[in-house]
């Protein structure tokens, strides 16, 4: 499974979901991005992901040992669990595209409502947070399906970000979630997890 992540990882570097146009440009100016450890002890010492870490690194709250080496299976696996779905939240947002799995998590609560009126509310919440252009957490969508998304809010359906949430889901699949089963937070949270590790530094 490793070898394929690795395969995958490899193939991806382009970073494609978390990087922006002008984060491209930085890069061939040559502005290096702060490390990954830099980032995450800035987010460890000014958001609640210290406290979250705190509960995954500590007994009893902390998953097994079982728990981390299933989220190397798939990323279905990982954002089945609680605590590895919040171990990627910190690694995203340590990677500034958290908006990914933020709205994977809206269309999730999204298609189990049954309530026209509050159909009709969380798709516009969801449209106006995520899809129209300059959302304060705009995803990367192509028009078609910010368009079709739009013209489907007059009556939405459990199916109107269906298309959207593939794709965002792909993006994390195939770009970030390799990154992060190399990462030092998951090889930090397994170590937790045997037993081996200390807590994540901040």
């Amino acid at each position: 499974m490793r070898e394929n992540l690795a395969c995958v990882l490899s193939q991806n570097m382009a970073f494609s979901d978390c990087m922006k146009p002008t984060d491209v440009a930085a890069e061939k100016k040559g502005i290096k991005r702060k490390d990954w450890r830099n980032r995450i002890r800035f987010l460890l010492k000014t958001n609640s992901s210290k406290s979250i870490l705190h509960l995954m690194t500590t007994r009893p709250h902390r998953p097994t040992a079982d728990d981390v080496q299933q989220w190397a299976q798939s990323l279905d696996r990982l954002l089945s669990h609680k605590y590895g779905k919040a171990a990627f939240y910190i690694f995203l947002k340590s990677e500034y595209c958290e908006e990914n799995i933020e709205f994977w998590t809206a269309c999730e609560e999204f298609r189990i409502l049954t309530s026209k009126k509050e159909m009709a509310s969380k798709a516009n919440s969801i449209y106006e947070d995520f899809i129209q252009n300059e959302a304060p957490k705009e995803i990367n969508l192509d028009f078609h399906t910010k368009n079709d998304i739009a013209e489907s809010l007059h009556e939405p359906t459990t199916a109107c970000f269906l298309s959207a949430q593939r794709k965002v889901y792909s993006l994390m699949e195939n770009n970030s979630y390799p990154r992060f089963i190399y990462s030092d937070l998951y090889n930090e949270l397994s170590a937790a997890a045997r037993g081996e590790g200390k807590h994540i530094k901040s």
